[in-house]
């Protein structure tokens, strides 16, 4: 029996139980905890597929692994997270604040879409769930630490949450052509690959100004994970 088979899929599986430790962390309200957890999950869900190919130790178990787990982490995970930055914002417990718990479901439909897409091997047709993660969970964090700025007041109401789950729970499921940052031998074109140096030097410029100016570093993921979003819808209306 060839152990190497398993190892993509114990990677998988401390993907899975990073997501369900920063749940526990989540509802506790301990965010400085649940996010460093989420990304942790993150470089786990990059890692085995990178020792699947690696490997060659690709398989339909390890396949629904993967979503399964993704939906912990990436689904379940950010949307808690969400939901105890509009309870503890807010000082409330209405029915508002259970609408980012709308981002598990829609990550669900998500990743259940990707599954059995064709024309998801090289790119994407809607939001990638991480990215959509990354978003909530680093927003949420940089709230957490910094609690006198604009976007921890803009989350204090209760309208912004809402609204950026309702929008990114369209994103989702949207069929909006999104770029994929893996460069591993998937023939993209000379466009695609623009799209992706471009992207990367951007980051860079966010986190370098980041930095400069002294603010947490998350904040740099948001704007990130922001950037990506708009690149793409921008990207789609022009039809670039």
């Amino acid at each position: 029996m060839s152990v190497r088979k398993y190892i993509p899929d114990f990677i998988t599986s401390l993907n899975l139980a990073s997501g369900v430790l920063g749940v526990v962390f989540a509802m506790q309200g301990n965010i400085s905890v649940a996010f460093p957890l989420m990304i942790a999950a993150a470089v786990f869900d990059f890692c085995d597929g990178l020792a699947a190919r690696l490997l060659g130790a690709y398989s339909d178990f390890g396949k629904e692994l993967d979503s399964l787990s993704d939906l912990v982490s990436f689904g379940v995970l950010p949307s808690v997270m969400l939901y105890n930055l509009m309870r503890t914002c807010t000082f409330s417990s209405s029915a508002w604040c259970f609408v980012p718990l709308l981002i598990a479901v829609f990550s669900g439909l998500r990743l259940a879409k990707f599954n059995l897409d064709p024309r998801q091997h090289t790119s994407f047709v809607g939001l990638p769930v991480p990215v959509s993660a990354m978003l909530c969970g680093s927003l949420s964090y940089f709230v957490a630490f910094e609690p006198a700025s604009l976007l921890a007041t803009l989350s204090g109401g209760l309208v912004f949450v809402p609204v950026l789950t309702v929008c990114l729970c369209f994103l989702l499921v949207s069929e909006i052509p999104m770029f994929s940052m893996k460069f591993g031998g998937d023939k993209a074109s000379k466009s695609v690959r623009i799209k992706r140096i471009s992207y990367i030097v951007e980051i860079a410029a966010v986190v370098g100004l980041t930095m400069l100016l002294g603010l947490n570093w998350s904040l740099a993921v948001t704007l990130s994970c922001a950037l990506y979003i708009i690149k793409n819808i921008l990207y789609a209306l022009f039809k670039v």
